[in-house]
């Protein structure tokens, strides 16, 4: 499902335009990276976690020149499904 898919299938259900779904969806993804930014941890009950978690500094190989090349650590972002998420998929 592409991003004008959902919008359109969140608009159908909530019976609101497609403009103002499409709003609220920006609006969503806004918040939820400005929360991630700030290392904040946002969690909604039955659906799932979003989080950053640190990647520590490791050694890895160019697989072009089989040299060693230093990776940096890094913040990345990271989702932990919720149990009512899980059993839905299953």
């Amino acid at each position: 499902m592409k991003k004008q898919d959902f919008i359109r299938a969140v608009a159908e259900s909530s019976n609101v335009s497609q403009n103002t779904a499409s709003d609220v969806f920006d609006a969503v993804v806004t918040t939820i990276t400005d929360a991630l930014t700030k290392d904040e941890k946002l969690t909604f009950v039955g659906f799932g976690t979003f989080s950053v978690k640190e990647r520590s500094a490791r050694q890895g190989r160019n697989p072009r020149t089989g040299e060693t090349i230093e990776i940096a650590a890094a913040k990345i972002p990271s989702f932990k499904a919720g149990k009512a998420l899980k059993d839905a998929v299953n």
